[in-house]
């Protein structure tokens, strides 16, 4: 269980860090839950998103997916992983690749959009984001945000090192994200911001996990620019949007629980990705909260970034 980091409490080179000494004793409630000899689904018991998440499989209902007249056809919502392929399809299109051009759908998933029949097909699991290449006959569907990063690189030959050593790290990176975000956001976030009340247990083992993260990143950065050296990659498209929001204290209303401030050499790194103009596109790319003018729920053209966020929208639906 050592990958875990339940083996060894985390140590560090910043004496100002904060870390909770482990308890002598033995944590009891006395309402202990007893798991029943065979688990069934309780709908009415799961926290914030109950009524989105379940135990099967497939279609909920009837929808086909829209289809704009570009190439690549994105379905998705500006959730972390959401943020990611936005990014990297700007920061393609910034590289002056036009076959990178893209119509963002937006996916709601707290109405259950994921579950559209139209959306299973391209992805079976029902998560987002999912793209749909249509430069392929037939069009190609990727699901999972990593290997839709990683298709990409690939068909553009960007943002991956050709040098096999730095691919290997860079490679290494990003499926280090794709593993370590689950105890971030499903872990973390879900029994610190989601859950139906606060539990001692799983916060504080989760907190450890994520500040054990955040203390690789910052060792890490500390000797290196970018995840590979000098070079931005996909591996810092991939974990900028979880890590680098969880630094600024931007999910899950947790930078002073986590002392997020004082990792300084992810926070320099999160400052410097968050400055390129690619990247302030793309995380406004199908995102429905937060300031009406950082929201653009669709995206078909580069002009929309200009004229059709929500603020403007809004106001012109106001005039009439």
């Amino acid at each position: 269980m050592e990958q875990l980091g339940l083996d060894h409490p985390p140590t560090s080179p910043h004496p100002a860090r904060k870390y909770n000494s482990h308890r002598t004793t033995a944590i009891t409630n006395p309402e202990e839950y007893i798991p029943p000899k065979v688990w069934t689904w309780d709908k009415e018991n799961g926290g914030q998103f109950a009524s989105i998440n379940r135990p099967i499989s497939g279609s909920t209902h009837d929808k086909d997916r829209p289809v704009g007249k570009h190439p690549l056809q994105l379905y998705s919502l500006a959730t972390p992983n959401g943020v990611k392929v936005a990014v990297m399809l700007e920061e393609l299109l910034a590289l002056g690749h036009k076959g990178a051009e893209y119509d963002a759908w937006l996916i709601n998933i707290g109405q259950g959009d994921q579950f559209s029949s139209g959306f299973v097909e391209a992805n079976p699991n029902s998560k987002i984001p999912v793209l749909m290449d249509h430069s392929t006959t037939p069009p190609t569907r990727v699901f999972e945000s990593g290997a839709i990063l990683l298709l990409l690189a690939e068909k553009f030959n960007a943002f991956l090192p050709s040098d096999a050593s730095k691919r290997a790290e860079c490679l290494s990176w990003l499926f280090w994200q794709m593993g370590s975000a689950p105890y971030l956001g499903g872990g973390f976030g879900h029994f610190y911001a989601y859950a139906p009340y606060k539990m001692e247990y799983p916060i504080n083992r989760f907190a450890m996990e994520v500040k054990r993260q955040l203390d690789v990143l910052d060792r890490h950065l500390a000797e290196s620019r970018f995840m590979v050296g000098d070079e931005y990659t996909i591996a810092d498209i991939a974990i900028w949007p979880w890590y680098g929001a969880l630094a600024k204290g931007k999910v899950y209303n947790a930078g002073e629980f986590l002392d997020t401030a004082s990792y300084k050499n992810v926070n320099r790194w999160t400052d410097e990705i968050a400055a390129r103009p690619a990247v302030k596109r793309g995380r406004m790319v199908n995102r429905a909260y937060g300031p009406l003018e950082e929201q653009l729920r669709e995206r078909h053209d580069a002009s929309d970034f200009a004229t059709k966020t929500q603020d403007k929208i809004e106001a012109a639906e106001a005039k009439g």
